[in-house]
């Protein structure tokens, strides 16, 4: 497992990544939620209404690192998340910033 110091404008976010043979299993995490790849269940982590969100590459075919994640756009954001103002479409960057 990979840890890196993601630094947004207003706070500093811890980064995964979890090599799982063929993908990895990335996710950034604030203080609040979190952002991460696909194989996330964000509507899972509602029923704790722990904000999250997860993205789909804006380049590429898969999400491999947490700038990934970063440039990533939003693909689906559970309750929690969207109450804190996170919309699909959105950059993962611009999702963390309101986390």
């Amino acid at each position: 497992m990979e840890f890196i110091e993601v630094h947004l404008s207003r706070k500093t976010a811890d980064g995964f990544v979890i090599p799982l043979g063929p993908a990895n299993l990335v996710a950034v995490k604030t203080d609040v939620g979190m952002v991460g790849c696909g194989a996330f269940d964000v509507a899972a982590l509602d029923s704790f209404s722990y904000p999250a969100a997860k993205v789909r590459p804006a380049f590429g075919p898969s999400i491999a690192d947490t700038d990934d994640i970063l440039k990533g756009i939003i693909k689906e954001a559970n309750r929690s998340a969207m109450g804190r103002g996170i919309k699909t479409g959105m950059t993962g960057k611009e999702a963390l910033e309101l986390l």
